[in-house]
C-alpha cells in the first residue's frame, strides 16, 4: 500500500478514537480524514497533479498533519522545510525541488510573498496557528496575544487554509505505486546547501512500522498516547508524529512550539504513555523549576533521537522518573532508525541499540572500505530494501555518499561506531563536517559560506563545541581582509541572522590571522575541531 491507502484503512479500524490533541482540542481520525478530503479537493482545484512539489512551510498544527497527508491523497510530493527558514532558504529549496506551492504560516507569510512576487512560487496556501480551533479558544487567543499572528495581503494565487477546506467533493485517491516518491526531506549534511532525499512510499511504510513496532512490548497500539516533542519536517518527528496515522491508529499530541510547561501539562493531562524529544529536551525538563508540579507518571517509554545522549541526562531521568531514556540512531537518508534501544533486554550504558530489522549494517575502514573487527570503530554503513539510492539533482553528493560493495548499494553514514560482541553498538565520533545543535544537522560549509559573503571576511570556519545543553555549539573562525579594521564578533553574527535560519547561526567569533589548510589548499576544519575539544577538556 502507498501511504494514503495505509492511513485510510487506519481510519476504518479507527473512526472514533482520537488521533491528534492539539492545544486541548481533540480530533478523532474521522475528523482528520474529513479535513484531508477537503484540504485535496482545494488542492486539486488549484491545478495540482500526481508528481507536482508541495512544500509544507508551517509549525507542528493539526494543518501540517491534514496537508501532508492531502498532498499523499492526491500523488503529489511533500517537500517539508523548517517554518524558521528565511527567504534565502525557501528559494533555494524551491528552486532545487521545482515546487511552485507552498503552505506556509502567516508568520513567514512575507517570505513566500517575496518568492512569489519575483515568479519563483505560483500558489501560496496560508495557514493560521488556531485556524482549526475553536471560535473561544482563538477569541481568547487573540485577547491575550497567545497566538503569533502575522498579516496576509491578499492578491491572485494566495489561498487561506480555511478557503481550501470550505467544500469536498469525490477526489480519487492516488494510485502511484509505493516506490514513488511521497516527500523530499532535505539535509544540512557535509556541503553548502541541503540536500533532497526522496523518500518512497515503501521505504516510509517499512522504516516507520519497524520503528514504532519497538516499544509493541510495553504498550499495546491502539491505546499508545505519543507526545511529539520533534518538528514534523524532520524524520524522527514523523516516525512518531505520522506514523501512527498510517501504522497503529495512536493518539498525538502536538505542540506548535518548545514549551516546557504546556509539555509537562500535557502529559498530566492527555496520560501521555510516550514522550519523544532531542537530548537538550530532556535536559530541559530535567532542569525546570517547576516540573516536580507536575504527575509524569503515566510515561512508559521515553525515546531519544537526533543526537548524542549525554550520560548525565539519561542518569539523572531514571533517578528522578524511574524511567529509561532508549536512544537511537538514524538519518535522513535511511528514513530515520537503523539502530534502536531494545526493551525487553537490559541496555548496557551509552548504546543506541542494535541493528534495526530493516536494515543491512556494516562497520567499515574509512579509507579501505573493508570490514573492521568487532569492538573496533569505523564509519556506519547502511543499506536497506528499498533504500534512498541517490539525493535529488546532486550527481557529485550521490558519488561521495552511496557507494557500492560486492553488488549491495550502501550509505555511507559519515559517523564513527563500534559493535561489541552482543549486537550493540556505540557512536565514537563524527567524520563529516556537519554540526549536532539542538537536534539539526548543521553544515559547516552552509555557516562558512554565509560568512564570507560578508564584504570584510577573506576566509571562515565553522565547528562544533561539545555541550551539554544542546549537544554541540556553533563557532566560527574568521579572518579579515587586510584592509579591514574595526568589524566586530557581534557584527558578523548578525550578518549571520539576516542570512541564515536561527539554529545555524554561530554562538561565537573568533578572529585569526590564518586557517589551517592541507597541502592541496583544503581548510582542515578537522584540525580546528581538535583544538576546540582540547581546549573544552582542559577546561573541564
Amino acid at each position: 500500500m502507498n501511504v494514503y491507502q495505509a492511513f485510510t484503512e487506519v481510519v476504518k479500524r479507527h473512526q472514533e478514537r482520537p488521533a491528534v490533541v492539539y492545544l486541548g482540542q481533540v480530533f478523532t481520525y474521522g475528523d482528520l480524514f474529513e479535513a484531508v478530503e477537503r484540504l485535496s479537493t482545494g488542492l486539486v482545484s488549484l491545478g495540482i497533479k500526481e508528481r507536482d512539489k508541495i512544500i509544507i512551510y508551517i509549525p507542528n498544527t493539526p494543518q501540517w498533519i491534514i496537508s501532508w497527508l492531502a498532498v499523499q491523497k492526491i500523488g503529489a510530493v511533500a517537500v517539508p522545510i523548517a517554518p524558521i527558514y528565511t527567504s534565502r532558504d525557501l528559494r533555494y529549496i524551491a528552486t532545487d525541488s521545482g515546487a511552485r506551492t507552498v503552505i506556509c504560516a502567516d508568520t513567514n507569510f512575507g517570505y513566500a510573498r517575496e518568492l512569489k512576487e519575483e515568479g519563483t512560487l505560483s500558489n501560496l496556501i496560508v495557514s493560521r496557528m488556531g485556524d482549526l480551533l475553536p471560535l473561544f479558544k482563538r477569541l481568547v487567543g487573540k485577547a491575550f496575544d497567545r497566538i503569533p499572528a502575522g498579516r496576509i495581503r491578499k492578491a491572485k494565487g494566495i489561498f487561506t487554509f480555511l478557503e481550501l477546506t470550505k467544500k469536498r467533493t469525490a477526489t480519487e485517491n492516488s494510485r502511484l505505486a509505493d516506490d514513488e516518491p511521497l516527500e523530499l526531506l532535505y539535509t544540512g549534511g557535509t556541503t553548502k546547501n541541503p540536500k533532497g532525499v526522496p523518500i518512497s512510499h515503501s521505504l516510509f511504510m517499512d522504516s516507520v512500522t519497524a520503528q514504532l513496532e519497538i516499544s509493541y512490548p510495553l504498550i499495546t497500539p491502539p491505546s499508545n498516547v505519543i507526545l511529539q516533542g520533534g518538528p514534523l519536517f524532520h524524520i524522527l518527528g514523523q516516525v512518531f508524529g505520522m506514523g501512527p496515522f498510517c501504522v497503529t491508529g495512536d493518539c498525538v499530541i502536538i505542540m506548535p512550539k518548545v514549551n516546557i510547561d504546556a509539555f509537562l501539562y500535557a502529559i498530566e493531562v492527555h496520560r501521555a504513555t510516550t514522550f519523544f524529544g532531542v537530548p537538550a529536551l530532556y535536559r530541559m525538563i530535567l532542569e525546570h523549576d517547576r516540573v516536580d508540579f507536575y504527575d509524569l507518571s503515566s510515561l512508559i517509554y521515553c525515546f531519544s533521537g537526533g543526537d548524542v545522549l549525554p550520560h548525565e541526562t539519561a542518569r539523572r531521568w531514571k533517578e528522578k522518573f524511574g524511567k529509561n531514556i532508549y536512544e537511537g540512531y538514524g538519518a535522513t537518508e535511511t528514513c530515520g532508525g537503523v539502530t534502536m534501544p531494545c526493551v525487553r533486554e537490559a541496555t548496557p550504558p551509552g548504546t543506541i541499540g542494535k541493528r534495526l530489522c530493516t536494515k543491512k549494517v556494516r562497520v567499515i575502514d574509512e579509507a579501505t572500505l573493508e570490514e573492521v573487527p568487532t569492538g573496533e570503530a569505523g564509519e556506519l554503513i547502511v543499506s536497506s530494501e528499498h533504500m534512498v539510492s541517490a539525493y535529488w539533482n546532486k550527481e557529485e553528493e550521490t558519488h561521495d555518499a552511496f557507494l557500492n560493495i560486492d553488488g549491495t548499494h550502501w550509505y555511507r553514514t559519515g559517523d564513527v561506531v563500534k559493535m561489541d560482541e552482543e549486537g550493540f553498538f556505540y557512536f565514537v565520533d563524527r567524520t563529516a563536517d556537519t554540526i549536532k545543535h539542538k537536534g539539526y544537522r548543521v553544515s559547516s560549509s552552509e555557516i562558512e559560506a554565509a560568512l564570507q559573503e560578508h564584504p570584510a571576511v577573506l576566509a571562515a570556519c565553522a565547528v562544533g563545541i561539545p555541550d551539554e545543553k544542546v549537544g554541540e555549539r556553533i563557532k566560527a573562525f574568521v579572518v579579515l581582509k587586510q584592509d579591514v579594521k574595526g568589524v566586530t564578533g557581534y557584527e558578523l553574527i548578525r550578518w549571520c541572522r539576516d542570512h541564515l535560519a536561527s539554529y545555524k547561526v554561530p554562538s561565537y567569533i573568533e578572529f585569526r590571522d590564518m586557517l589551517p589548510k592541507s597541502k592541496v589548499g583544503k581548510l582542515l576544519r578537522r584540525e580546528m575541531r581538535r583544538e576546540e575539544r582540547k581546549r573544552h577538556e582542559e577546561e573541564e
